[in-house]
């Protein structure tokens, strides 16, 4: 039987998995070092403020928290003034700060599973998350030079991340959110997209790369099939999030083998308070059958391995493994 780290790479890689990949199986996240998230509001009922200034509410009744963009939280008020409201968080040195995510990553068996670094929120997300979406929008339009700037500005704090994780915990893998769309389509064209962006994650997916990180699994759980030969440019190796709205099958199609998907089982149809075991089993043996055995994963469009109502991501898992045990071994 292959390790869940080598059955990932057979899937990927056009060999011979012998199961499905199940989710983020593969991945072990070291939260420890996810300092880039520090400040953002995790609980319900909670108001807190991030290292770039970024005020966050989680409202009770809701799934997750969210900025705040009133007059008087916005970070940057003036996008073209954005040097004089935008100051990077400060990251830990201090072997102390490190430690428990050192400790963590040596005790990850490599041979069994990828030592994942993860950042978020990513660049486009930091870019609205200061100004708002409107205004972000807006500004690549009417300020494009100042838009370059500050996109340039938040990818040397991504790399400045960068060399302190791969510096102390060696990862395998990275796992990088950057949510670039809504369900029907991304926010940006593939032009502007490949203007603003594709040179800001080639610097980052770059260097990770080059620093010995073998995997770069990107979350962005909405519509980018128009951005994935930018994906494929940037050193993208999986495109988590995917929904199915994509045309999942085609892409695989068009796309397998420079790329692979991770997703097709839509959170906002499966994670909800009334979900049913039957609901979860239909519609992970559609995806399964639909999207096939190769440059697939299974997964929860969740970015992360949970699901906000209990239960439902161990059914998806206890799902997948039925239709592993139908498809690859019968």
């Amino acid at each position: 039987m292959l390790t869940k780290r080598q059955n990932l790479m057979e899937t990927i890689k056009y060999g011979k998995p012998d199961r499905f990949v199940k989710q983020y199986e593969f991945l072990n996240m070291i939260f420890e070092a996810a300092f880039p998230m520090t400040g953002i509001a995790m609980v319900p009922g909670q108001t807190s403020k991030d290292g770039w200034g970024v005020t966050w509410t989680f409202m009770e009744g809701q799934i997750g928290g969210f900025p705040v963009h009133d007059k008087e939280h916005i970070v940057i008020k003036d996008i073209a003034e954005w040097e004089k409201y935008v100051k990077k968080p400060v990251l830990p040195t201090d072997e102390q700060s490190w430690a428990p995510a050192v400790a963590h990553a040596s005790a990850i068996d490599r041979n069994e599973e990828f030592v994942t670094a993860m950042y978020a929120p990513g660049v486009f997300e930091m870019t609205h998350h200061m100004m708002g979406m409107e205004n972000a929008l807006m500004a690549f339009y009417e300020e494009p030079e100042a838009m370059h700037a500050l996109i340039d500005y938040i990818t040397g704090f991504e790399l400045e991340f960068a060399e302190m994780v791969i510096d102390r915990i060696h990862p395998d893998a990275l796992f990088h959110h950057d949510d670039w769309g809504s369900q029907i389509s991304s926010f940006l064209s593939p032009e502007m997209f490949a203007e603003f962006f594709v040179p800001a994650y080639k610097k980052i997916y770059g260097y990770y790369k080059d620093n010995g990180v073998e995997l770069v699994v990107h979350h962005s759980d909405s519509y980018a099939a128009n951005l994935i030969p930018a994906m494929i440019e940037m050193g993208i190796d999986i495109f988590q999030g995917v929904m199915n709205t994509n045309n999942i099958p085609e892409l695989i199609k068009n796309y397998g083998g420079q790329i692979s998907f991770m997703g097709g089982l839509h959170s906002g149809e499966l994670d909800f308070p009334d979900w049913t075991p039957e609901k979860i089993a239909k519609d992970v043996e559609r995806a399964c059958t639909e999207n096939g055995k190769l440059f697939y994963i299974p997964c929860i469009t969740h970015g992360g391995a949970m699901s906000h109502f209990q239960g439902v991501y161990e059914e998806i898992d206890k799902q997948i493994d039925r239709m592993s045990q139908e498809m690859f071994t019968k």
